[in-house]
């Protein structure tokens, strides 16, 4: 069982050193996201890639809709790779959905993680009466409407949204990932991820966490990690990087990765 999901999630192990660190791609993309700052990490980690069971680069029979309606099945097999990746402690650098993926898997195996590195998270996208996820009900039902009535108007329309800055290669690569996903598998995906709601599980995290935040964001508010950062039960920092967009990975790698090797170090 296991080298049969290290098979259908893609999983791959780059890098030399002794400490690892696990890279997860948020929701439409996949692993190769990471191509442009993984040089600033391979030469001093072990690096582990693997793509979401819903992501364009992964078969799409392997995608269950019984048992991907929330995010603790995304958590089985995120624990289930480590697990048959031998691996017992290790840097987790989790984007967007795969943040909160990262979160609830520290709660089940808070030793297995040395630092939670948080890139875009949210607990919550929708607004609250004491709480701004930057959503209302009525704006993420137009979306989920645009994704259905015409997928490829909808990606053209928001990729460029979520990247944010004036960088058209990301949105190209963005763009690319997005049309690779099977569209009702994204609609599926979306709605499981703009429905959850994980503020009531924050406090149960141990494991010290470094969220990182962009000044502009269409997809979370800047308040959003100062409220991670306030909730989280660990040790927690707030970096906040200079430049705009949901992906600065894809948008600003040379800014994010000296702040990503900055909270490995300390």
């Amino acid at each position: 069982m296991g080298s049969l999901i290290l098979d259908a999630l893609n999983v791959h192990v780059e890098g030399q050193g002794d400490k690892v660190v696990v890279f997860a791609h948020g929701f439409g993309t996949d692993q190769s996201t990471w191509q442009r700052i993984l040089p600033f990490f391979t030469p001093y980690y072990r690096v582990i890639l693997f793509d979401l069971v819903c992501a364009g680069s992964v078969n799409p029979d392997y995608f269950n809709y019984g048992r991907y309606t929330n995010l603790e099945a995304y958590v089985d097999d995120l624990l289930k790779i480590l697990d048959t990746l031998r691996v017992d402690r290790c840097f987790y650098v989790g984007h967007s959905v795969s943040a909160m993926i990262g979160i609830l898997a520290s709660i089940r195996r808070p030793e297995l993680f040395i630092k939670l590195i948080l890139i875009g998270a949210s607990p919550r996208f929708l607004n609250d009466e004491d709480y701004h996820g930057g959503f209302e009900q009525e704006e993420i039902d137009s979306v989920f409407e645009a994704m259905e009535a015409n997928y490829a108007a909808w990606v053209n329309g928001f990729a460029p949204l979520a990247v944010g800055a004036d960088v058209p290669a990301a949105v190209r690569e963005f763009s690319r990932t997005l049309f690779n996903m099977r569209p009702d598998i994204t609609l599926f995906v979306s709605r499981t991820v703009f429905n959850s709601d994980l503020r009531g599980i924050l406090g149960l995290v141990r494991v010290p966490c470094c969220i990182i935040q962009t000044s502009k964001d269409v997809s979370v508010p800047a308040s959003v990690a100062e409220y991670l950062k306030n909730h989280l039960g660990g040790k927690n920092t707030v970096e906040m990087l200079r430049t705009e967009g949901h992906l600065p990975h894809l948008s600003a790698p040379a800014l994010l990765a000296p702040v990503i090797r900055r909270a490995l170090s300390r």
